[in-house]
C-alpha cells in the first residue's frame, strides 16, 4: 500500500480475532454452510411433526369423500325402463347396487354392468347414474358393449 499503510490500516482485528473491513465486520456464509442449510435433507428430530401422507392416500381418500357425497341418480332411459316394466328396487337391492358401484369405482371402471339379482343395470362410474337397467326376460342372450368391467352382487 502506499505511505507505508500496511493492511492494519484497512483491516482491523477484533478481540475475538474477527476481522473487520473499515468497521464493517465479516458475515458471509460460507458454500459448505450454505449447503448443509439448504441443501442436506434435515434429520427426523428436526423435521415437520406432522405425519407423511402419500399423495396415492390423499388421492383415495378425496375420490371416496366425492364418491360418498354423490348419490346414485337414473338417467330418464333407465327410469322409463324400470317404471315401464313395473320393477322396483327395493332398499336392499338399491344398498347392492350402489355398493357395486362403489367396488366398480374402487377399481377404476368407467362403465359398468353391475347385476343385482335378476337384474342388469350399466352404469356409468364416475357420474354415479344407471344408464339403462335390464330384467331376467331381457339378459337371457344379451350382449353387453361399451363397458370395462362388470360387478356382480
Amino acid at each position: 500500500m502506499h505511505g507505508g499503510q500496511g493492511t492494519e490500516a484497512l483491516f482491523g482485528r477484533h478481540e475475538d480475532g474477527v476481522e473487520a473491513m473499515n468497521g464493517i465486520e465479516k458475515k458471509f456464509t460460507s458454500i459448505q454452510q450454505m449447503t448443509d442449510q439448504y441443501l442436506t435433507p434435515k434429520s427426523e428430530n428436526t423435521a415437520d411433526a406432522r405425519p407423511q401422507i402419500s399423495f396415492e392416500e390423499v388421492l383415495k381418500q378425496t375420490q371416496e369423500t366425492q364418491h360418498a357425497a354423490k348419490p346414485l341418480k337414473f338417467s330418464k332411459h333407465a327410469a322409463m325402463r324400470l317404471e315401464n316394466r313395473k320393477i322396483s328396487l327395493s332398499r336392499e337391492q338399491n344398498e347392492r347396487l350402489e355398493s357395486g358401484v362403489r367396488k366398480a369405482g374402487e377399481k377404476g371402471i368407467h362403465d359398468s354392468l353391475v347385476i343385482v339379482d335378476s337384474l342388469a343395470f350399466i352404469v356409468n362410474v364416475p357420474n354415479k347414474t344407471v344408464v339403462t337397467a335390464l330384467d331376467k326376460s331381457e339378459t337371457g342372450e344379451s350382449i353387453f358393449t361399451n363397458i370395462d368391467g362388470a360387478v356382480i352382487m
